[in-house]
């Protein structure tokens, strides 16, 4: 196999699966992983990938961190459908958490009305939403406020969650990665939503399809965490397979 006709084929992959491994790719083309690493370097010098440890990705694995009402505009077709299906899983009488992130805020839009439940929240876009509907009964969080998010942080919302336990978390994420796990771009805001997983008896995780492969830089938990997904359809089914054997229920709409 000449070099063009190896790099179509790495291009092909990554097109396909989103992400690609090292060693895999070392086992299909039958070369090192020295040929492999030289490849993807070239192949990120030309801007046709973004190489990661042990791999490379199609996407920036780096998340940034942008303003709510940026981030809102960004695959809102998308995050509506997945706030859709997020409202069903609710019970009549519920007590949920639910962390800060637009598509959480399409989740708040989308409950439907006469649900009695009791929602505690860390953002006040997503308060604000849940008000309009009077059977729902809302506690805010309160602490240091992250202006990005609209949301609140810190040592005072971290206490006041101990004096609850929820049925669910319904949690919002900046990046989702085989090695990293799930995280945000704020420290902080992930030391509250491991706060949250703690005193939660199943994890909801609502993140569209272009958080996979990304990164940010604060780690909010493993996968062992987490019990549930619903992403869109833009997921690659290699990314389904590892995530289900993990015991992770993923649901795409």
């Amino acid at each position: 196999m000449t070099l063009a006709e190896r790099h179509q084929f790495i291009l092909n992959r990554i097109q396909q699966d989103q992400y690609i491994n090292v060693v895999e790719l070392c086992k299909e083309l039958k070369v090192s992983s020295v040929t492999i690493r030289k490849d993807l370097k070239l192949l990120e010098d030309k801007n046709l990938l973004f190489r990661t440890h042990g791999g490379a990705t199609l996407n920036n694995p780096y998340a940034v961190d942008r303003p709510v009402n940026e981030k809102e505009k960004m695959q809102s077709n998308e995050k509506n459908k997945i706030g859709i299906a997020a409202t069903k899983l609710l019970k009549e009488n519920d007590s949920i958490v639910v962390a800060s992130g637009t598509t959480l805020l399409y989740f708040a839009k989308n409950i439907p009305a006469g649900l009695n439940i009791t929602v505690v929240t860390s953002s006040l876009n997503i308060s604000i939403e849940f008000l309009r509907n009077p059977e729902v009964e809302v506690i805010q969080l309160g602490g240091l406020l992250r202006k990005s998010s609209s949301s609140v942080m810190g040592a005072y919302a971290e206490q006041v969650l101990q004096d609850f336990y929820f049925s669910t978390l319904f949690l919002g994420v900046d990046g989702i990665d085989l090695e990293h796990g799930f995280t945000t771009t704020n420290a902080m805001e992930a030391h509250l939503n491991r706060q949250m997983i703690k005193v939660s008896q199943k994890v909801v995780v609502l993140a569209d399809s272009t958080k996979f492969g990304k990164r940010g830089f604060g780690k909010i938990c493993g996968f062992e965490d987490v019990d549930h997904i619903i992403t869109d359809r833009g997921i690659s089914q290699q990314m389904i397979n590892h995530l289900e054997g993990l015991g992770i229920t993923v649901t795409m709409v």
